[in-house]
C-alpha cells in the first residue's frame, strides 16, 4: 500500500506500507508520525480520508479526534481529490519489477507532478460536489 497526503500548496512524502494496515498501524506508522507534523504546519487544515477500514477503525478514530476531520460517505471515490492524483500517477507508471523499484518509481511521478495539477483537482471539488449531487450519489464524468 503506498500512502500520501496532498495540500493545495504542499503534499507529504510518500510512506510505503508492506505489510496489512490495520487501525494501530494507521495510527503508529502514518497518522502520528507523518500527519500529525504535516497538519501541524498547516494551519486551519481540515483532514480528510476515505473510509478504507483503517481510518474507521476506533483506534484512528480516537486519534484523530484532536483534529478537524472532514465526514466522508461510504463510496464517493469522483470526489476525492487524491483519488485522481492517484489515478494520475497510475497511468504513467512504468512496469516494475520489484517493490523497490514500484516505491521509487512512483515517488518519481508524485516529485513530478505539477502543484498546479492538484491546486487544480482541489478547486474543482464544488463541482465535484454538485456533479454527485446531480447524479443522485451516481458516476459522474469526474
Amino acid at each position: 500500500m503506498v500512502w500520501g497526503v496532498i495540500a493545495y500548496d504542499s503534499r507529504s512524502t510518500l510512506i510505503v506500507m508492506l505489510r496489512t494496515l490495520t487501525g494501530q498501524r494507521y495510527v503508529d506508522d502514518i497518522l502520528r508520525p507523518h500527519v500529525v507534523p504535516f497538519l501541524n504546519g498547516l494551519p486551519g487544515a481540515i483532514f480528510q480520508q476515505d473510509n478504507a477500514h483503517p481510518h474507521t477503525a476506533r483506534a484512528s478514530q480516537d486519534f484523530l479526534r484532536h483534529f478537524q476531520t472532514l465526514p466522508w460517505p461510504a463510496r464517493f471515490p469522483d470526489l476525492s481529490p487524491v483519488g485522481h492524483v492517484w489515478d494520475q500517477l497510475k497511468r504513467q507508471m512504468p512496469s516494475c519489477h520489484s517493490v523497490h523499484d514500484l516505491e521509487l518509481a512512483v515517488q518519481d511521478l508524485l516529485s513530478h507532478l505539477p502543484q498546479d495539477n492538484i491546486r487544480c483537482l482541489i478547486n474543482l471539488m464544488p463541482d465535484r460536489v454538485a456533479a454527485c449531487i446531480a447524479a443522485g450519489g451516481g458516476p459522474t464524468r469526474y
